[in-house]
This record gives structure tokens, sequence and C-alpha cells, in this order.
């Protein structure tokens, strides 16, 4: 992958490899760091042309996955209060939805990141991750059902739709 192209696909793609890792751990400099190692695999071994969103997806997930499971994680310091916020979203209001995503576990953040923030289809996740699309969309619904349950848990939940 020539300069130009790199750079080319780093300005398009570098706050929606941000975002994910961002959701994904939850620390902004765990985030930096899987940014730099997607980056950086990239570079060593490019997706085929056009391929270069579901390849830095799938590449930032399974760099989180390995980055939670490190042995050394354990001794992480936690998030300051309010540290996030605006990170991710566009108006302040939605910090309480930013809290309630990180009570999911990271594989369920990961999808809702992907299907509602970055828009893949459920077929699009499924290529990525192995699998059919109505397991990634009983997936996305389980999360969406635990999501709904600990908004009305924290009080924002009312007025969601019954459908989930």
């Amino acid at each position: 992958m020539k300069q130009e192209e790199f750079l080319a696909v780093f300005d398009q793609y570098r706050s929606m490899v941000y975002a994910l890792a961002l959701s994904y751990t939850r620390s902004p400099q765990d985030a930096e760091d899987v940014c730099q190692t997607a980056f950086l695999k990239l570079l060593e071994r490019p997706p085929a042309a056009g391929k270069e969103k579901p390849w830095l997806a799938r590449v930032t997930v399974n760099e989180c996955a390995s980055l939670l499971r490190a042995p050394w994680r354990r001794r992480r310091a936690q998030l300051e209060e309010g540290a996030l916020e605006n990170l991710c979203f566009d108006r302040p209001e939605e910090g309480w939805l930013w809290e309630a995503l990180g009570t999911l576990p990271p594989g369920q953040r990961a999808l809702i990141h992907l299907r509602y923030y970055e828009g893949f289809s459920a077929s699009e996740l499924a290529r990525q991750y192995h699998t059919t699309p109505q397991i990634i969309s009983a997936r996305l619904y389980r999360a969406k059902v635990q999501l709904k349950k600990r908004l009305e848990e924290s009080g924002h939940g009312t007025g969601l739709s019954q459908n989930v």
C-alpha cells in the first residue's frame, strides 16, 4: 500500500476505528493503542481495495478482545467520572446512553456500535464474524433487550419502544 493510499484510508476511517475501540475498551489510552495497532496491520497486510472498512472493524474488535484478555488488565485504573463526556456522542444528553452501553459485555457493545453507529448491516457483520445474519440479529436483539433493561433501571428507559 502506497503512502497516499494509506493516508486516505487513515483519514477516512480513523474516527470509526477509535470510536469502536473506545466503545469496546472504555479507555481512551487503550483505544489509541488499538487504533495504532490496527493501522499498523493495515500497512503490513492491506485488504482488497474497497474492503478497508469491514477489515479495519474486524481487526479493531480482535485487537480489543486481545487487549482485554491480557493478564495485566486486572491492574488497570478505572475511568475518571466524566472523562468520556462527549467523546462519541454529538449531544451531551447522550452521556447516559454511553454509561448504559458500558454495562454491556464488550462483544455486545461492539455489535451495537458497528450496527447502529457505523451502519454495518447484519449480513456484513455476519461475514466479519463468520456466522449467519440470523445469529447476528439474535445477538443484537439480546443486546438491545439488556440495554433496554439497564436504561429502565436507570430511569432513562421510559418511552422506549416495546419492540426493543
